[in-house]
């Protein structure tokens, strides 16, 4: 590794003479680019800012690989040559890694890598990889949202978390999609240092020491799935259709012609859910999709949607992004970031 200047600041811990913390990132060609640079940058940064740490990129024969976007990186070491001891092994993940089986080369490093590691970290797809090694059988994990019902049908001994940003079981965490390896690195440079070593990392990157909210807010799709029953593919498209209309209990089982009752079992049959949450996430779905057409009214776009008042989307939105409507759009429609102010 480059030497590097260190940074005496107070606010970290001062390792001099202690021996640096390796941390082995296990590389292949397609490995997704993101995954190994967020991971890569934190500890880079955290070992300039005076927390040592040692970055080893690993690869199955020692020779560079070619990530996505056709970006070559440059790698230290085979993975028969690792040592023998590992502070933190960290396992991006790439497009392939949801079909990995036993016998791919990577899955077989984690096997045998893991169990000399102090601690274990996926990124994104990478959870696949630690899946396939038998390293989160019994354990609660996540990766990316468009894949958690895939890792938890292909690993059935998993508990798949859709919404956390990363999940830590024990000495094994795994993060959810790509830069959400930036947010478990912090968390992993916090437990190392303390919170002023991360959040001086997180301040050098400017990024969140914790961002707001879960994946949730990431994902632009309701994820109710199909129903089989038409009169409620009928209920269900009005909501969509007008959610800023009557869609009380009352109003939807008179427009469907059930009883109350009916209606309410037809819902929790059908989507798992109640016709009111189905209503709310109809329309945060809703005041998502107007915020990313243009700078319209917070107040006006809880009319238009149904919410009656302002606080009454807030609250909506805390209930199913895990943030405010203000700081969505901050982080979301646009890239003028200094136009919209997070109430």
């Amino acid at each position: 590794m480059a030497s590097v200047h260190k940074d005496a600041s107070p606010s970290v811990p001062d390792t001099t003479g202690a021996a640096p913390r390796t941390v082995v990132v296990l590389v292949h060609d397609g490995v997704q680019l993101l995954d190994v640079a967020g991971p890569v940058e934190v500890f880079t940064a955290a070992d300039a800012l005076g927390a040592r740490y040692d970055v080893v990129l690993a690869s199955p024969d020692g020779r560079d690989v070619v990530a996505t976007g056709r970006t070559r990186l440059g790698v230290d070491v085979a993975f028969d040559a690792l040592p023998d001891r590992i502070d933190t092994l960290v396992v991006p993940g790439s497009p392939a890694s949801p079909d990995a089986g036993a016998a791919d080369r990577v899955v077989r490093a984690v096997a045998t890598t893991a169990p000399r590691s102090r601690r274990v970290a996926s990124v994104c797809a990478g959870a696949f990889l630690l899946a396939a090694a038998g390293v989160l059988d019994g354990r609660r994990a996540t990766t990316h949202w468009e894949m958690t019902d895939r890792l938890a049908a292909a690993h059935p001994d998993v508990t798949v978390d859709p919404d956390a940003i990363f999940v830590r079981d024990g000495a094994v965490h795994t993060s959810a999609g790509i830069t959400a390896g930036i947010d478990l690195c912090l968390a992993l440079v916090e437990d190392d240092h303390g919170a002023d070593a991360a959040r001086r990392v997180a301040q050098h990157l400017v990024v969140y020491l914790q961002r707001p909210g879960g994946q949730a807010q990431f994902s632009a799709r309701l994820t109710a799935a199909p129903v089989a029953d038409p009169v409620l593919r009928r209920v269900l498209d009005d909501v969509v259709e007008r959610p800023d209309a009557d869609h009380g209990l009352d109003a939807l089982a008179e427009r469907a012609g059930f009883s109350v009752r009916h209606l309410t079992r037809v819902f929790r049959r059908e989507l798992g859910t109640t016709p009111a949450r189905y209503v709310e996430r109809v329309r945060v779905e809703a005041a998502r999709q107007r915020m990313l057409a243009g700078p319209e009214p917070l107040a006006a776009i809880a009319a238009a949607c149904g919410f009656g008042s302002e606080e009454t989307m807030r609250r909506a939105f805390i209930r199913e992004l895990g943030t405010t409507p203000g700081a969505w759009r901050a982080g979301f429609a646009s890239t003028t970031r200094g136009a919209l102010t997070p109430r």
